[in-house]
Formats: structure tokens, sequence, C-alpha cells
């Protein structure tokens, strides 16, 4: 079965929450979260999640806005990015 995937990113001051704030908004979309990796450096927290994006109830680019905003509210920064554009960097 194939299916599509995004990479979320998330980097912001370490809060508690922010993982449960992220994977909600990905249910609340019907989008599956696959793989979750997270670090904190010192203060600083990162995490990339792959999620599954094949379900998704609302169109990609609204999904990026709304990790996008998600972010924002919760002074952190959120990318959401297409798996297409990955497999674009290793086109020539």
């Amino acid at each position: 079965a194939t299916y599509m995937r995004a990479v979320i990113t998330v980097v912001g001051k370490d809060a508690v929450g922010i993982l449960a704030k992220v994977s909600g908004r990905c249910s609340d979309h019907r989008v599956n979260v696959i793989e979750v990796t997270q670090s904190i450096l010192q203060d600083v927290f990162a995490m990339i999640m792959m999620v599954d994006i094949s379900a998704c109830d609302i169109p990609f680019t609204q999904l990026v806005d709304e990790m996008v905003a998600l972010g924002t509210e919760n002074g952190l920064v959120i990318h959401c990015m297409h798996e297409d554009i990955f497999n674009a960097m290793h086109t020539i």
C-alpha cells in the first residue's frame, strides 16, 4: 500500500505538552503519526515527526498553515513538508 507522507519539525523552548499539541492537531485531521524523534538540547526542544497524510481531511496547504499557527500560538517554529519536497531534492 502506498501512502503519502509528510515531515513535521518542531523547534522551540522546552515546555510541557508540545508533543501532545502537535499530535492532537494531527489526529484532528486524520493524520497518522508514524514515527517521532525528539531531543532537548539544554532548554531547546526539537522534534521530527514522520506522518501519513493519505487520509487527511483538509488540503495539505491548510495543514501547513494550521501547524504554523499552532507554532505561533505556542512560541514554537513548526514546519510541515510534503515528502514530494524531499523526493525532488534527490532528482536532478
